[in-house]
């Protein structure tokens, strides 16, 4: 629907985003005339492909404090936001507009559906409900000042050649990862025109290239409970314990995506080698216990048969031959004592050199974006401009996966719409 060429709303929202959705249902819900722009056909195109499809809405740490040591470099910042609106108020939020919660592993939340695209038609609801007027296929190519000469907006200038008037304008344009969705760093471009400083992105939760194979030719191969050491040129930097996922082009799974960050800053030092420890709960002499016991059951049968039996086929196949032991087509009785304690060694020290991380068409989040001292804190308001916003991933906040993004999201949204509430009330 093609709008007024000089309609005037009180607060313009670009991006129809999580944090985009949530600021423009909040503050129509406060009372505000409010505009949804949005380049793509629809609202929330990253948001339903997100979490596999499920959307990992928050993360069931209702402490706020504890929640923010995940934030470890923006903690400070993030305490007056996180009062105002936390994960506590994230559950009430979604299911007191019908969407029913689950928490799962690693107290990630999901709706009870699994299905994303409840998410999204959850958020669409209260737009409505709330009266946003939404405008989709409205690429906003540029922001406009005053012609006073001081830090205001006055209008969007939109691809078409329409402009968009508000008093308020909030930038909820989302980072860089998956451009596909149109992450496109719009947003990015705009501050930095205007002369504020602008991290430039990196993708940060992101999937790890390695050099081996043997390995690669597992794709798809999980292994739930791993021990992972990062070495940087031979000393241990980073122990981790969890899910890990062979790739075609090296390692994937929450466990690897949350190190990709400190990973990145490694490689900028030297080489880098993962070390995989498939049984991280035994120690040598428990495992070869455990093998011994295998081969004692499995006397007649050639290895590569038994093996399975301890590990995924697959997964046993990619061991034997990273081994190069030569023992996959021996019969468990002919192994000697030491094939089978190097066997045991390979098991919990399985190496390869890490060589980079995929680039932003696979990053589940990229750091960069509008540095937080340009930002107020208690209202998202950017510093030295009289009506202008920023939410979400705009910001330069670094932050793990498992619900953190997205209930960054929902909390700067919440801020915003909150500040701007004010304008209603002094009508």
């Amino acid at each position: 629907m093609r709008k007024k060429q000089n309609e005037y709303y009180d607060v313009a929202v670009i991006g129809g985003g999580p944090a985009g959705m949530m600021t423009a249902a909040i503050a129509a819900e406060n009372g505000l005339k409010v505009i949804l722009l949005e380049k793509n056909d629809s609202l929330g195109n990253k948001l339903r492909i997100t979490g596999g499809g499920r959307c990992n809405i928050t993360n069931a740490t209702f402490d706020y404090k504890k929640f923010l040591e995940k934030f470890p470099e923006a903690k400070k910042f993030l305490y007056s936001p996180f009062s105002k609106f936390s994960v506590k108020d994230t559950f009430e939020f979604f299911e007191k507009n019908g969407l029913e919660l689950v928490t799962e592993a690693r107290n990630r939340v999901f709706p009870k559906s699994q299905k994303a695209i409840d998410v999204v038609k959850t958020l669409i609801k209260k737009i409505r409900k709330n009266k946003v007027e939404v405008l989709t296929r409205a690429e906003v190519v540029d922001l406009r000042r005053t012609g006073d000469g001081s830090n205001k907006i006055e209008a969007l200038l939109l691809k078409d050649g329409r402009r968009i008037f508000a008093k308020n304008f909030v930038i909820a344009t989302g980072g860089v990862a998956s451009p596909k969705t149109g992450s496109t760093g719009d947003g990015f471009r705009w501050l930095k025109k205007l002369g504020l400083k602008v991290k430039k992105p990196n993708p940060n939760i992101v999937p790890l290239k390695t050099d081996s194979k043997i390995f690669h030719s597992i794709s798809g191969t999980a292994w739930n409970n791993a021990g992972v050491k990062f070495l940087l040129n031979g000393k241990t930097k980073i122990k981790k314990t969890g899910r890990i996922l062979f790739t075609h082009f090296g390692l994937s799974a929450p466990l690897i995506l949350n190190s990709a960050y400190e990973v990145k800053k490694l490689l900028a030092q030297g080489r880098v080698e993962v070390v995989l420890d498939l049984f991280p709960d035994l120690d040598e002499a428990k495992l070869d216990k455990k093998i011994l016991k295998l081969f004692e059951e499995n006397k007649n049968k050639i290895l590569k048969n038994v093996l399975p039996e301890l590990l995924q086929k697959k997964l046993s196949e990619a061991v034997l031959t990273y081994s190069k032991l030569g023992i996959a087509n021996k019969k468990v009785n002919e192994i000697t004592k030491d094939e089978r304690k190097n066997l045991v060694r390979i098991l919990k020290n399985i190496r390869m050199t890490i060589t980079g991380t995929l680039g932003m068409e696979r990053a589940v989040i990229a750091d960069g974006g509008l540095e937080l001292d340009e930002v107020d804190t208690k209202t998202m308001k950017v510093k030295g401009w009289d009506n202008l916003y920023v939410v979400g991933d705009v910001l330069n906040i670094n932050r793990p996966s498992g619900g953190y993004s997205l209930q960054l999201c929902w909390t700067t949204g919440f801020v915003v719409a909150d500040a701007l509430k004010n304008m209603v009330e002094k009508k």
